[in-house]
């Protein structure tokens, strides 16, 4: 079905054509339409107009309302102030849009005009080592922006650039070489905490040899060397490294609720072939220059404190490769083999300088221009509830598992303590308390700026009270309950009732829907649909205050409002969905 064009959408053209057909003089005119608390929307480029025309702004603004003439939509029109126009939409038009949107599986979201392939690096972990409350935002933000711009009608390639690549592994392989069965398992079907356990275990054991061992030390550097020359054993042994690793990834992120495929996961070590290429290009392009024996691109405005200029070194003096080679390889690779349009990076924000380095330096040779273009979807630090980053009792950096665990648990409680009244099942109770505690450190981040860093507060996070998720899944799950109670009542549309102010609040609030995931697809920002879903869930909480659903006079205004329900409980579940989060049937 096609899109539904939103209630703004529709005033804004017909004010449009009514300003070109009042005032041909001024050509195609915006009048600059928004959501007002004096009226349903309120017009303000006449005041603009009348400036340009020398013309008397309240009068420019009649003849517009003059040429608009009786609507369908716009029931009253009001010139106010010094020539604001304050529209009123009729109560039928709501209804009828609201319908329209409610026979769309896609709920009338239109598809993006423009479409390509965008590329999106995030959740990007380290081989060998556990996820920490660090890898948190990358993994949650970027896997939303996945959703919503598929949602959007973009080809989307996923790409997990993990860590695979390093001197450490001379160390880790050199001593799995010495003590082969380090990375057995117990029984075939291993788990991610075992997993992560024999990696810990083999890195501490390999650490504390290469420190107080000098032969050892000298036979690990001697196995980077293996390393990198590809040498059969060591990339054998490597690839257990990789493959235990995954493990430990997988689970973690299956208890986010995130799909981790393997063809999207292309670590460092995936680019290796590319990057004497890549620096021979800048070189012979004259991006990148010698400088006391290492390949380095120079900027004008990046000095260091001294005043110097400080390079994006891609080649170091000893002939060994920055994390920069790296990236600008799989620049290369995204664009020429990916076809690549857009390049995303969900990144910690403390890592912008080096982007910005990489991206103009992609951008100089020729891999970035007006037809391919790069951004960093920067995101802040988790915090602790004392406002400083976020770390356990001994000072050490929190683990990501330990943090989720904690978060089901602390909903579990809440659901548990709710579970009586709604009748839910043991099995209920701990896979709502699994749902809500995931979607509890979602939303949190999400509905957070990505720029700004934000308080870990799970006391707050599962809180049935203010802009929470568990707020939204309740919100959904209360509209089950009305549905399920709803006996022979069928949600059915009826555009002859007026409405009352709650219901109209709510009607175009949900009217909405279609253009705050265009803005976040093309944004980035995916705060914005969870303020939008907050919001919705507050314009219903209003609407049970006011008025009766199951109760109500008539029962053409029974259907109505639970044809109204319905559809909040459709977009709730979608938005959710896109962020993400799932939305338990009773809770």
């Amino acid at each position: 079905m096609a899109s539904v064009p939103s209630l703004a959408s529709t005033v804004q053209q017909r004010l449009a054509d009514a300003l070109t057909a009042a005032l041909p003089e001024a050509g195609s005119a915006d009048p600059l339409l928004r959501r007002s608390d004096r009226a349903d929307f309120q017009a303000n480029g006449i005041l603009a107009l009348a400036k340009k025309l020398k013309g008397n702004p309240r009068e420019l603004a009649a003849k517009v309302v003059e040429a608009i003439g009786a609507d369908d939509v716009c029931k009253d029109i009001e010139v106010s102030g010094p020539g604001f126009l304050n529209i009123t939409v009729a109560d039928e038009a709501i209804t009828e849009t609201l319908a329209a949107r409610a026979a769309d599986d896609r709920l009338g979201v239109p598809y993006a005009e423009k479409t390509g392939t965008t590329v999106i690096d995030y959740a990007q972990p380290n081989v060998a080592k556990e996820m920490h409350v660090g890898h948190l935002r990358s993994a949650v933000i970027g896997d939303a922006m996945v959703k919503i711009m598929e949602f959007a009608g973009e080809k989307v390639i996923r790409r997990h650039h993990i860590g695979d690549w390093g001197t450490q592994f001379g160390m880790l392989i050199q001593y799995l070489m010495e003590h082969p069965h380090e990375l057995d398992h117990k029984d075939a079907d291993v788990s991610g905490e075992e997993a992560m356990s024999n990696l810990n275990r083999l890195y501490k054991a390999a650490r504390a040899l290469f420190d107080s061992d000098e032969e050892f030390k000298a036979r690990s550097r001697d196995r980077v060397v293996a390393l990198q020359s590809g040498d059969e054993e060591t990339l054998a042994l490597w690839q257990r490294f990789v493959d235990e690793s995954k493990i430990y990834f997988y689970s973690v992120f299956n208890k986010l609720d995130m799909e981790i495929a393997d063809p999207d996961v292309v670590g460092e070590s995936g680019y290796n072939d590319m990057l004497d290429e890549t620096c021979r290009l800048l070189e012979e392009s004259g991006v990148a220059v010698r400088s006391e024996g290492a390949l380095c691109v120079f900027f004008d405005d990046v000095k260091g404190p001294d005043g110097n200029p400080v390079p994006l070194i891609v080649k170091k003096s000893n002939g060994g490769y920055g994390y920069a080679a790296t990236d600008l390889s799989a620049i290369r690779d995204r664009v020429r083999n990916l076809g690549a349009d857009t390049l995303v990076y969900v990144v910690d924000a403390r890592q912008s300088l080096h982007f910005k380095m990489v991206f103009e330096t992609a951008r100089r040779a020729g891999w970035l221009g007006d037809q391919v273009h790069a951004v960093q979807l920067a995101f802040g630090t988790v915090l602790g509830k004392d406002g400083k980053p976020f770390k356990t009792r001994e000072g050490e950096t929190v683990r990501l598992v330990d943090l989720l665990d904690e978060a089901i648990d602390r909903a579990t409680a809440v659901v548990r303590g709710k579970a009586e009244k709604v009748g839910l099942t043991e099995e209920e109770i701990i896979e709502n308390g699994r749902q809500v505690g995931i979607g509890a450190v979602k939303y949190a981040d999400l509905s957070t700026s990505a720029s700004r860093d934000y308080k870990f507060d799970l006391d707050q996070m599962v809180s049935l009270n203010g802009d929470t998720s568990v707020y939204l899944q309740y919100a959904y799950a209360r509209i089950r309950s009305i549905q399920r109670n709803a006996g022979e009542a069928q949600a059915i549309a009826h555009p002859e009732l007026p409405l009352a102010p709650a219901e109209r609040a709510l009607g175009l609030h949900l009217d909405q829907f279609g253009e705050v995931l265009t803005e976040v697809a093309s944004s980035y920002e995916p705060h914005k649909l969870a303020a939008y879903l907050y919001q919705l869930a507050s314009h219903l909480t209003t609407f049970y205050d006011q008025c009766q659903v199951l109760k109500a006079d008539t029962p053409h205004q029974v259907e109505n409002r639970l044809f109204l329900i319905d559809l909040t409980a459709r977009t709730l579940h979608q938005g959710m969905a896109l962020l993400g989060i799932r939305t338990p049937e009773r809770l």
